[in-house]
């Protein structure tokens, strides 16, 4: 059994805003990962509202450290970017902060871009952030899950708002676990999914 401790870095994304159950697309996860997998799973969230990309790498080496003290394995995943399109970040600036994080740390890494949300003007900057950070993995061979190529254009994904119209509520956080488990999830961790499939929620 492998002791794997999972640092989850990013935004209100990543802690989950918007989900009544208060799981978030990480809980799910970490709730598809079960030990029959091979692994004993330890899954810190780690998203901090409003923050950049800027923000979140700057925590990465001092919030790591006393997580993966006690583990066998550790390894991380970064996922922002609604805040940098949000503030109107230029797309190579949130790239290079990503890069920037990178290189700070050498642990096992999954990148998770951001998922489409907002008006017309911000979608077409989360795209083109999207587009940005996908290159950048590919340039480095690290693995990436554009929840952006996956939900923009799932009528599912555009209903299943919180009240605050941006943050997903529990349905739609259900859809991105579903997108991170079987985009790219299971590769990275290096073990068979378990027997009980995880099945998409139907797109009306």
């Amino acid at each position: 059994m492998r002791d794997i401790r999972i640092c989850v870095f990013g935004d209100s994304f990543v802690a989950g805003v918007g989900d009544p159950k208060a799981l978030g697309w990480v809980g799910r996860v970490a709730a598809r990962t079960p030990p029959s997998t091979g692994v004993d799973l330890t899954v810190y969230p780690l998203g901090v509202r409003r923050q950049t990309m800027e923000d979140v790498v700057l925590r990465l080496p001092m919030e790591c450290a006393p997580r993966f003290a006690q583990g066998d394995e550790g390894r991380i995943v970064i996922a922002a970017g609604v805040n940098d399109a949000h503030q109107g970040v230029e797309p190579e600036r949130t790239a290079a902060a990503l890069e920037f994080g990178l290189a700070s740390m050498d642990v096992s890494t999954l990148v998770i871009g951001p998922p489409p949300v907002g008006d017309d003007a911000m979608l077409t900057r989360l795209a083109t952030l999207d587009a940005a950070l996908a290159e950048l993995c590919q340039r480095r061979e690290l693995p990436y899950v554009s929840t952006y190529g996956a939900l923009a254009n799932r009528d599912a994904w555009r209903e299943a708002r919180a009240d605050d119209g941006i943050h997903p509520n529990q349905t739609g956080y259900g859809l991105l676990a579903y997108v991170i488990l079987h985009d790219a999830w299971y590769r990275w961790l290096g073990v068979t999914p378990p027997d009980t499939p995880v099945h998409p929620r139907p797109t009306p």
